[in-house]
């Protein structure tokens, strides 16, 4: 009896660790999917970080991302308009991509002239930046976001 009980005991200990180290061994992939919110924003002068831009005032802007689309939402108290937009994206590695179908009127206004988004992607297991390139491919802006999901 003493040794079936060890024998259990030492299966035991044996099924315990191997799925700790298997459940270890499993990296998460970075995946755009989820929801993230506006960290910060940078401006760039010839490639290089030359300020960083806080939000202030209760200003909040949300991403979401699934199955390929995207939506986003922008609350600014000391600004009147609203702020959203809706459409699909595309990712690799290195590259946003986002077309956006619809949105408020403000944003409307901008997609009379830009709807296709692209962005060099700097993307993390919670967080991410979308950069903004020149026509040279020298970077400019940035928003910088963490994920809340």
């Amino acid at each position: 009896m003493r040794k079936l009980i060890g024998l259990g005991f030492l299966m035991f200990i044996l099924i315990s660790s191997t799925e700790f180290t298997s459940s270890k061994l499993q990296k998460k992939a970075n995946t755009l999917e989820g929801t993230w919110e506006l960290l910060d924003r940078y401006n760039y002068d010839h490639g290089n970080v030359s300020d960083t831009l806080l939000n202030t005032n209760g200003y909040r802007q949300i991403k979401i991302y699934s199955k390929g689309k995207v939506m986003w939402t922008r609350h600014s108290p000391d600004d009147p308009n609203e702020w959203f937009g809706y459409g699909s994206y595309t990712n690799t590695e290195d590259h946003l991509e986002e077309r956006l179908e619809y949105g408020s009127e403000s944003m409307m206004a901008i997609q009379d002239t830009v709807r296709v988004f692209q962005f060099e992607l700097n993307l993390h297991q919670d967080s991410y930046s979308q950069i903004s390139l020149d026509e040279n491919g020298v970077r400019t802006f940035s928003e910088n976001y963490k994920r809340i999901d």
